[in-house]
């Protein structure tokens, strides 16, 4: 990429009151000139190389050569009613690699102007600093090539003028002649005043209307509430836009030398703008955002220099990175006629973004500020930035779809048209037209791609939120914040909360019950887009365990460390239950719906097992349960019948009871609330009876494919603490008689 520091080449922007701020420094480290921190015009230059045409006038060329340095280069020829219907294209050798580029084609084919213009010519092409050219055009008919062809090459200036101030409309007489490259002399700007389109012959054109006067002076009009004249005019204040005015960078601050534009501006015959033409400057993408202004210099010394026109084409120009800069003199909020839509530019206002658009789409930042500003300028008129108008044709003329028509012709157009939709041009760039429509949106409004991306509260149970007092809403939108005024979150469709229009989220208070929550974006022209709503309930009322946590021992392999256990609960919610947590002894988390966990504990150990709910809006309860796990060992049971003693590491303390005597029995007294008999269980297994208090309450059969140790297989839970007995008796069974028991556990 090539860099130089042109100009007004290292921006500082700030905004200040609406209005941008951009100092230019300008030159280099000895260039006391610019020490006191004002913007000051920049000399730039041109000069020209004569065109070398085939025999048969329809094609020509100019042979490589060496050159002092240049910036922009454009074609142009002397008959300015003349087009050329011929392949323009030029390389040039960059400055400082010696690097020859690929041939650039350069746009546009002449028959634009206006009144008093000496030459016609392409769209002038940003190259970078460059110190040699070659140019070829190829006719594309056997029509013969205009006379006076000639390439112009421009330095747009890389220092200041001490002590110069921009020079209202009066002409700088120490301005020096332009350096040429060729005996054809350069041409200067015309001194008459243009107030009106030309059709191409230097004839003013048609009016929008039969009434219409055209007028050098600025028009009365009623005052805006932030006006940003140009530092050149002493214009009044435009008319008050319904949208704010965006920062504009002045004439000052990209260096304009006011010296070689010496005409007053001249303003639309009937005082108003009725649309927008967008246009691109063609050229090259490959420019930093501080050579912006160099390159508006450059455009500027073409269009006046080389083209004899009275001031840059444009109105207004826009670089990649969204600067604003005014173009033509005038007064930025007054409707000044400019030269850029050959046959409607009596009726509408140019805004040209710097770089081609025909090979990359343009940047966000340059799309957003160009629908700020069409927006204001059409809003100081009352014009839908998304409708249509009608224009009258001020020269015959035709478009780059093949549609042609006559001076005179009522014509319908968007209000913010493409410059090929007035003319046969591929202006402003296949990849900047089709982003016209999203442009149209963006400036007239409403708030497009506006989305509830989510509502945070405490919690969120299907498409509903909950919360104790307050959410936030996060959302997203497609058109620019910069171009939305606000954001308001909608509580029951009342405005609840107010937010910038940078805000991508907002919280909201609450009050107790169901709300309909939504987002609604005001546009900067007011109007209005909202998101659908989304349902929200505020409550502060906690949860409840409608059963209390409570204890039961269970099935399963029993050791000191490990007695099983089930915990029970209900836990219930006016609105939603979100979760219930155990906290001690040990973290868990369960659902709504569950009820019971499987859990172990240490015996002889007192555990308190500890638990909190959670409703979805974050009110909390808590409630606990306390149990020890106790292990009777079968030696501390009372006996009947034979019994034989059976040591093993498999069994609880290593020893266990077994006896195949039919009746023989094993019984425990205890306090508990919760009991489990502990058995080891074979093939060969048999069944006992369960007593409990005297009463049989089951069989168990302890038969087993596998063998289990220390296997807890029947239990017994009652609803509180009390003294209780079991008993267990061997019922014989036949072939597998043997019943080997390790013990019994209660819980306490």
């Amino acid at each position: 990429m090539r860099r130089r520091w042109w100009g007004a080449a290292a921006l500082t922007a700030a905004t200040v009151t609406g209005a941008l701020v951009v100092q230019g420094v300008t030159g280099g480290p000895a260039d006391s000139a610019a020490d006191d921190g004002k913007s000051r015009p920049v000399k730039s230059s041109t000069r020209t190389a004569q065109l070398s045409v085939a025999a048969d006038g329809t094609s020509a060329k100019l042979g490589k050569r060496d050159t002092a340095s240049f910036s922009m280069l454009g074609l142009t020829w002397s008959d300015t009613s003349a087009r050329v219907n011929a392949t323009i294209e030029a390389r040039t050798r960059d400055a400082e690699t010696g690097t020859w580029s690929k041939w650039l084609t350069l746009e546009g084919d002449g028959g634009e102007g206006e009144k008093g213009a000496t030459r016609a010519g392409t769209e002038p092409a940003w190259v970078g600093p460059s110190d040699g050219v070659e140019v070829r055009v190829d006719g594309k008919s056997s029509a013969k090539l205009p006379e006076g062809l000639r390439l112009d090459m421009v330095d747009p200036g890389s220092g200041t003028v001490s002590g110069l101030e921009p020079a209202a409309f009066a002409m700088d007489a120490t301005e020096s002649p332009t350096a040429t490259e060729s005996t054809e002399p350069t041409a200067t700007a015309s001194a008459t005043p243009s107030t009106g389109e030309t059709d191409g012959t230097g004839t003013p054109s048609a009016s929008t209307s039969p009434t219409e006067t055209p007028t050098t002076s600025a028009p009365s009009t009623s005052a805006s509430t932030s006006p940003t004249a140009s530092p050149t005019s002493t214009a009044p204040s435009g008319p008050a836009s319904t949208v704010p005015q965006p920062p504009i960078a002045s004439r000052a601050d990209w260096g304009a030398d006011e010296s070689i534009s010496p005409e007053e501006p001249g303003y639309l015959p009937s005082g108003k703008i009725k649309a927008v033409a967008v246009h691109h400057t063609a050229g090259t993408n490959d420019y930093t955002c501080a050579e912006a202004p160099a390159l508006i210099r450059g455009v500027y010394t073409y269009h006046v220099k080389s083209q004899g026109w009275k001031d840059i084409g444009y109105n207004f120009l826009v670089d990649k990175c969204g600067t604003i800069y005014e173009g033509r003199k005038g007064g930025v909020d007054q409707p000044v006629l400019g030269a850029h839509t050959y046959g409607f530019n009596t009726q509408t206002t140019g805004i040209s973004v710097l770089g081609n658009y025909n090979d990359v789409a343009p940047s966000t930042a340059a799309t957003t500020a160009v629908a700020r500003l069409a927006a204001w300028k059409l809003g100081q008129y009352g014009v839908d930035p998304n409708g249509t108008t009608t224009l009258t044709a001020g020269a015959a003329g035709g478009d780059f779809f093949g549609k042609t028509w006559a001076l005179g012709a009522q014509l319908s157009f968007p209000t913010i048209i493409g410059h090929r939709d007035g003319y046969n041009t591929e202006c402003p760039g296949t990849n900047l037209y089709a982003e016209l429509p999203t442009i149209r949106s963006w400036a007239a409004g409403p708030v497009s791609g506006l989305t509830l991306k989510s509502v945070t509260g405490a919690g969120t149970l299907g498409a509903t939120t909950y919360s104790k007092a307050s959410v936030t809403l996060n959302w997203s939108a497609t058109t620019p914040s910069a171009l939305t005024a606000k954001y308001e979150i909608l509580v029951d469709g009342k405005v609840a909360a107010t937010t910038a229009g940078t805000a991508t989220s907002g919280k909201a208070t609450l009050t107790v019950g169901s709300h309909k929550v939504a987002v609604r974006a005001v546009h900067q022209s007011g109007a209005t887009s909202a998101t659908p709503t989304a349902t929200v309930v505020a409550e502060t009322t906690p949860p409840t365990f409608s059963t209390k946590p409570n204890l039961a021992l269970r099935t399963g392999t029993v050791s000191t460390a490990a007695v099983p256990l089930t915990l029970k609960w209900k836990a219930t919610d006016t609105a939603a239950l979100k979760e219930v947590r155990l906290t001690a002894p040990v973290a868990k988390t369960y659902g709504p719906t569950t009820i019971s966990a499987s859990l172990t504990a240490k015996s002889g150990t007192a555990t308190a097992w500890s638990m909190k709910a959670y409703d979805q809006a974050g009110n909390t309860a808590t409630a606990s349960v306390t149990g020890t796990p106790v292990i009777l060992q079968e030696t501390s049971a009372t006996r009947t019948g034979t019994w034989t003693a059976k040591s093993s590491t498999s069994y609880l303390g290593g020893k266990s009871y077994t006896s195949k005597t039919k009746n023989a029995s094993m019984s425990w007294t205890f306090t508990g609330r919760s009991a489990a008999w502990v058995v080891s269980r074979a093939a060969t297994s048999g069944q006992a009876y369960v007593y409990v208090d005297g009463t049989k309450v089951a069989t168990v059969d302890l038969k087993s494919t596998t063998a289990k140790y220390r296997d807890a297989l029947w239990t017994k839970t009652w609803s509180s603490s009390a003294k209780h007995t079991v008993k267990i008796v061997v019922v014989g069974t036949s072939g597998r008689p043997t019943v080997t028991t390790d013990g019994l556990v209660y819980l306490k």
